[in-house]
């Protein structure tokens, strides 16, 4: 029996088929054609390549890291979810009545969310991948496989602001050392990288406000917070999260 799909503007399956409803399947053909493993869609082996529509970016997920910087052996359940991945398609650009270009490139490694908002994961040929909007996308990474040590050099996307966070003092005015805790979350830093600006409706980027070298006073929650190995500390936020220059 041979089944068929609707098309549809978020993704296509190569040589067959779109994912419709922004690359979520069908639940009739999902239920006879497809099996979900650790929250990813997992497609069928006929289809090879998914082909994004839209504003739509395809990242083949980076592996999870399996053991420790020291070396020991990490079981599953304490495995991170991996939050990089290589560009391997963008979409046409079609969104609404206009056609947007894309900042991304294919072979560009990006970090994205943690918390998965705004994305999708399919398993394609046994290869985990993820399909996401380009403004969901945090950065830009130098290199493929990149480390936590290359964070000072991501480039952020969209309207997004790379800042080092100012440290804290562990220390009261009185000299009492203060536990972890009791620390007040940051909310201080020095801008290291600016994104292009957050695109307007017809497509065109807003210039950024902030620069290189400033230092802001940011939103208290906001922000993707990253750490290198040494443990300085750097976040990710919208440039509307910065509440003034300091």
């Amino acid at each position: 029996m041979q089944h068929s799909l609707k098309p549809s503007p978020s993704a296509r399956l190569h040589g067959v088929a779109s994912l419709p409803q922004r690359s979520a399947l069908s639940l009739r053909y999902r239920m006879k054609h497809c099996t979900r493993a650790a929250a990813a869609i997992e497609l069928p082996k006929k289809f090879s390549k998914v082909s994004p529509k839209g504003d739509l970016v395809l990242c083949k997920v980076a592996e999870a890291e399996e053991q420790t910087t020291g070396g020991l052996l990490l079981p599953s359940s304490a495995q991170s979810k991996p939050t990089s991945g290589d560009i391997v398609a963008l979409g046409d650009g079609r969104v609404g009545g206009n056609v947007q270009t894309f900042d991304l490139q294919v072979g560009q490694t990006v970090v994205y969310s943690k918390f998965g908002i705004g994305s999708t994961d399919l398993d394609v040929q046994g290869q985990r991948h993820t399909l996401l909007r380009e403004d969901d996308c945090i950065g830009i990474m130098p290199k493929s496989n990149a480390t936590a040590s290359d964070i000072p050099e991501l480039k952020p996307v969209g309207d997004r602001v790379l800042i080092k966070v100012q440290e804290q003092t562990a220390v009261t005015a009185g000299g009492l050392m203060l536990p972890e805790s009791a620390r007040e979350r940051p909310m201080c830093g020095t801008v290291v990288s600016v994104g292009p600006g957050k695109r307007d409706k017809d497509g065109s980027r807003k210039t950024p406000k902030v620069k290189e070298g400033d230092t802001v006073l940011y939103f208290k929650y906001a922000g993707e917070a990253m750490e290198t190995p040494e443990g300085q500390q750097y976040i990710v936020v919208h440039e509307q999260d910065i509440l003034c220059k300091c």
